[in-house]
């Protein structure tokens, strides 16, 4: 590296000691044995890395055979769900560096991966521990945001919650819209809301008696945070996903040997081990001998993490607020209903004008074309069109020109048109170029988005050739994935390549910002 050090000449508009500083500054980064200036030019790839495991359709097993032979820093990255969603606060890339380096020390804020990420992720830092403290040099020029659970929230009113689906649905689906008025929050289409909604009250209130103390007892909780145990489970406790440490200690407490083996084999991770999904309510109700001290059990818990959903509205459409789609979760297991922590929380139990903590967590990427004269093609399904529902509306605002293509399914078009007023409307004025539907229950045989895909195949492909971009959004596990296969599909036939050949233009696509997915 030169020894030459650059000097900030004397006609800079800085103050004496102000060049002093960015003087020293500049001798040290560009000092021959500066260790910024060696990690930055031992970062600059020649070429971008390619991460062929970032992909939330493949499993896990498979992106580990991906990521075989990379970095360890990569591997843990192959671990994790590959959504880049920000519920960790982090991107998937940057979550996996400060693991790997030893920076970030919680495994289990990867939500979307769950325990099958944060296992793994305890897995491969026990094979490989040396490295989990070596800060390599590829890591060390990685930025990373504050982790979500960190991003302030403030209050935003809650102006409406509507019931999207019509009489007659057995879906329960939801507009949800906040005042953003004097909180200091703006948003681009293509941003997430995050939602930091608290545990159902009833299903606190059977914990606590469960636990047999009182609800008014001064627990600690793993927030650093002191408060009444039912303050803390409802507010700060992850009660629907306890950690793998709140089940050893109930293990380790529990009177019942056979009790014991079970549950340290559901912490472990031993499929078929105890209650299949089950929340802390299930694993006390189950194991009605593991009753540990209360202190020791909410210490183990994990923190209640934000939930995130796609933003719906446009800010240049719906000035001053915010509008999401949200499905109201709600379905039996084990002779308990059970509740969606944030879903159910927007749509039963926040009131109108009632103030709930919100963020706005910045897309990675997944944006409208910055030329407003592209053509784009929108696939959601579901609450999958949320997304969408703001791209048209921006477009429409901006004037743009260019052409728009929907593909909308659900379970029945009579009940289960999401927006359908507005859709449609979009359709007449020829701001939605071509709309096509797939209702999967209004025939014999179900039909989705991808079979409408297919039929329409040589336009879609058309489409591509004039530089569409694609967008995807909804369920990452099986929509995704089928999408997925189907775009390849008419990739190979229409583009009469190998299936490989295919595939590798998809990649190509989606590197060059042309197939971009929000999934979840």
């Amino acid at each position: 590296m030169s020894g030459i050090v650059p000097v900030l000449p004397d006609s800079a508009p800085f103050s004496d000691n102000q060049r002093a500083w960015l003087n020293g500054y500049l001798a040290g980064l560009f000092s021959a044995d500066g260790l910024a200036g060696t990690a930055a030019s031992a970062t600059v790839p020649s070429e971008p890395e390619d991460f062929p495991w970032h992909d939330p359709a493949l499993e896990l097993d498979e992106r580990l055979a991906l990521a075989a032979g990379r970095p360890h820093e990569r591997v843990l990255m192959a671990a994790m769900a590959q959504l880049d969603c920000g519920q960790c606060g982090y991107l998937c890339q940057s979550y996996a560096e400060l693991i790997a380096r030893g920076d970030e020390k919680d495994l289990t804020r990867c939500a979307p991966g769950g325990k099958a990420t944060a296992r793994k992720l305890k897995e491969l830092l026990a094979e490989t521990p040396a490295l989990a403290a070596e800060p390599a040099a590829s890591i060390a020029a990685s930025p990373a945001p504050a982790p979500a659970g960190r991003i302030s929230a403030v209050p935003a009113p809650l102006l409406r919650c509507d019931r999207l689906n019509r009489e007659g649905s057995v879906k329960d689906t939801r507009q949800i819209v906040f005042r953003l008025d004097g909180t200091g929050l703006d948003y681009q289409v293509g941003d997430s809301l995050g939602v930091h909604a608290a545990n159902c009250p009833d299903l606190v209130g059977a914990l606590v008696d469960c636990l047999g103390v009182s609800a008014d007892l001064e627990v600690d909780c793993p927030d650093g945070s002191r408060r009444r145990l039912q303050d803390a489970l409802a507010a700060v406790c992850d009660i629907a996903r306890p950690s793998d440490d709140a089940i050893e200690v109930l293990a380790s407490r529990a009177q019942d040997h056979e009790e014991a083996d079970l549950l340290q084999a559901i912490a472990e991770g031993y499929p078929g081990s105890g209650p299949e999904d089950a929340d802390l309510l299930d694993l006390l109700l189950a194991f009605p001998s593991a009753r540990p001290p209360v202190q020791e059990l909410v210490g183990a818990l994990g923190v209640l993490q934000p939930r995130l959903y796609s933003i719906s509205s446009s800010p240049k459409a719906t000035p001053g607020e915010v509008h999401l789609t949200v499905a109201a979760v709600r379905y039996r297991r084990r002779d308990r209903l059970r509740k969606g922590v944030a879903s159910i929380f927007l749509a039963e139990r926040a009131a109108p004008g009632a103030p709930v903590p919100v963020f706005v967590q910045q897309s990675h990427g997944f944006r409208l074309p910055a030329n407003g004269d592209a053509p784009i093609i929108m696939i959601g399904p579901g609450t999958g069109i949320a997304p969408f529902r703001a791209f048209l509306q921006e477009r429409r605002a901006l004037g743009a020109g260019g052409r728009n293509w929907l593909f909308f399914g659900d379970q029945h078009g009579a009940t289960d048109f999401l927006y359908r007023d507005e859709i449609e409307g979009f359709a007449r004025d020829g701001l939605l170029t071509r709309l096509d539907t797939a209702f999967s229950r209004d025939q014999p045989d179900k039909v989705y988005v991808q079979h409408r895909m297919r039929q329409h195949a040589a336009e879609l492909w058309a489409w591509l050739q004039d530089g569409a971009q694609i967008y995807v959004c909804g369920d990452a596990i099986r929509m995704a994935r089928d999408v997925d296969t189907a775009l390849v599909h008419i990739i190979a036939k229409q583009g009469r390549m190998e299936m490989a050949g295919a595939k590798a233009h998809l990649a190509q696509l989606a590197r060059e910002q042309r197939y971009q997915r929000d999934v979840y």
